[in-house]
């Protein structure tokens, strides 16, 4: 079930589906516009959201911004028709490579065949769409390179291109007097690989940035928001098994040892997953 949260008179989200690979969408409201983050995995998405906005007595929304190409962010596109939608250039790139693709279960069994697709994306496509697809991909009007910054009246948007392994066209949406930082998937491992992997190198870098942030409240697109200081405790775990991973790479058992013993507890089922993340990324180094 999801549900519209409201965070402040300024900044709305609605909680992501697992099921069918739905994120959290974001709403920031200005004096003079209201502004969307990420246009949702389909129309039926992006449709129960501005529905539920709606209800609240929102403005009604102008723009909407992306935070990377991945089709759960940008098939709810064509429900926004009328709006401004704002994407990194490569972010655009990306998309327009989907434009041709039919998606049928024929056509995704085949591209997943060819390593283009991936099952768990397909699969939720299936979940989402049911038998029918007529999926449409609508490009993004405007674009920008590195930063733009977006005065809604009262409240400034900085969107920033960040990159990561994930995606390397990834964007951050800062919500300036909030203090909130919308993450969309920058953090989230390389599903695209043969095997989901993450790099120490990138990793770091990453971190710099998104640290340098001075956010009170930041937005995991399939998790939740978190306050800042469990935030930082998340980063730190990451550090941490990004630098060890670095330092033995692709040598699960001496990530595994060196961690745990710096950490002096048993290891999450979380951080296992990430020592494996680590270890597909640098295997072979």
């Amino acid at each position: 079930m999801q549900t519209l949260i409201k965070h402040s008179d300024r900044f709305w989200y609605m909680t992501p589906v697992d099921r069918t690979d739905r994120p959290i969408l974001g709403a920031v409201v200005g004096d003079t516009h209201t502004l969307l983050i990420d246009a949702g995995n389909s129309v039926s998405h992006a449709s129960f959201f501005l529905e539920q906005l709606e209800k609240q007595g929102l403005r009604a929304p102008s723009m909407v911004a992306l935070t990377h190409w991945h089709w759960d962010h940008i098939f709810g596109l064509p429900a926004l028709e009328g709006m401004v939608s704002i994407a990194s250039e490569a972010t655009k790139q990306g998309m327009e490579k989907l434009v041709p693709y039919a998606w049928d279960d024929v056509s995704l069994d085949e591209r997943v065949a060819q390593g283009i697709e991936i099952e768990f994306c397909a699969q939720a496509i299936r979940e989402e769409y049911g038998d029918t697809r007529d999926i449409e991909i609508v490009l993004p009007t405007l674009t920008f390179q590195e930063s733009l910054t977006l005065d809604l009246g009262g409240v400034h948007v900085v969107l920033r291109h960040v990159g990561g392994d994930h995606a390397k066209d990834a964007v951050v949406l800062y919500v300036v007097e909030e203090r909130v930082l919308f993450l969309g998937d920058a953090l989230y491992a390389d599903i695209y690989s043969p095997t989901w992997r993450m790099t120490p190198e990138e990793t770091l870098r990453l971190l710099n940035v998104l640290e340098s942030f001075d956010a009170k409240q930041i937005v995991w697109s399939h998790g939740e928001m978190v306050n800042r200081e469990s935030f930082a405790e998340d980063c730190l775990a990451l550090r941490r098994i990004a630098t060890i991973s670095d330092n033995f790479p692709g040598n699960i058992d001496e990530i595994t040892q060196s961690y745990a013993s710096l950490v002096n507890r048993e290891i999450t089922e979380e951080e296992n997953e990430l020592i494996t993340f680590f270890v597909n990324g640098t295997v072979g180094r």
